[in-house]
């Protein structure tokens, strides 16, 4: 186990600068999409040259039924203990007491940790990335039937380097289904091919956005000329799978999602690696980093 400490530097160059002009703009990724190969981990090489090509990979079956079953039976418990309701890491549903979503999940529950560390999960984590890894953020979301809430276009990137100082796009999401996602139920959309383009944006987002459903206007959010420019290159897709099935997606990739109207309600894990050679530094277009829980400043690896 390594541990890197949390002295903040800020870097000399800003090789994606957002949120410091009035004019949105289309600018050209530096860094690679992938930084190891094949023989590193899981991952084959063809299966690699589909991520670095669209930004993300799609894995059939991550979990076994019996893991199924654990996992969606912690997030009841944890969904129902009533000493979380307090927690700053927990959200729940506006004029409600219905959990939406638990922040740093990993250091809450034993069995989610473990999962954070499974070589599966964060095996496939370091090859893609070429080095160790540690959690820049990791979270429980439970969109209700009937109701939810939409996540508009964005890139993560450009949050995690405006708002935490994440200097270079050595980063990536994993997505782990905790129930079959459909296009009927807020399934996962991306415009592939959009994380070789960084949408710097205009103004400055809330404190607490974390907390209220982003929308299109919000400041700091793509704008819908350069959203329609990423979308007519290779259009749009709805990334659907079974239960146990997980997307990785590359920090930078242009994603998004609707809530469900329908019976059937979505859970699913999320977990951020970072590699340990990319740690936070001081924000690039903020006046101080978000909570621990939204971006960590232990860089300690997984």
């Amino acid at each position: 186990m390594t541990v890197l400490t949390t002295d903040f530097v800020q870097p000399t160059m800003d090789d994606y600068p957002t949120r410091k002009t009035t004019e949105p703009a289309l600018l050209y990724r530096k860094d690679p999409a992938v930084w190891g190969d094949a023989a590193d981990g899981p991952i084959d090489s063809e299966t690699l040259a589909g991520y670095d090509e669209n930004g993300y990979l799609q894995i059939d079956s991550l979990l076994t039924q019996e893991e199924l079953r654990e996992y969606r039976a912690e997030l009841d418990r944890l969904r129902s203990d009533a000493g979380l309701q307090s927690d700053e890491r927990v959200v729940v549903e506006p004029g409600t007491t219905k959990v939406r979503s638990i922040y740093e999940v990993h250091k809450i529950s034993e069995l989610f940790a473990r999962l954070v560390a499974d070589p599966r999960v964060a095996g496939r984590a370091r090859q893609i990335l070429g080095s160790e890894v540690y959690v820049h953020q990791s979270r429980v979301n439970h969109e209700r039937r009937f109701t939810g809430t939409d996540l508009y276009w964005t890139s993560d990137f450009e949050t995690w380097h405006a708002e935490d100082g994440m200097p270079r796009m050595r980063a990536v999401s994993i997505a782990i289904a905790l129930t079959d996602n459909e296009s009927h139920n807020g399934a996962l959309m991306v415009m592939p091919g959009s994380h070789r383009t960084f949408v710097s944006c205009v103004g400055e987002a809330p404190d607490d956005r974390y907390r209220s459903t982003p929308e299109g206007e919000e400041a700091g959010a793509p704008d819908q000329c350069s959203l329609s420019i990423l979308a007519e290159k290779r259009g749009v897709e709805m990334l659907t799978g079974p239960a146990g099935s997980a997307t990785m997606l590359d920090s930078n990739c242009m994603h998004a999602a609707s809530s469900s109207l329908t019976p059937f309600p979505r859970s699913s894990l999320l977990i951020v690696f970072n590699s340990v050679e990319n740690t936070c530094a001081e924000p690039f277009s903020a006046s101080s980093p978000r909570p621990e829980f939204l971006g960590a400043r232990d860089f300690t690896t997984v």
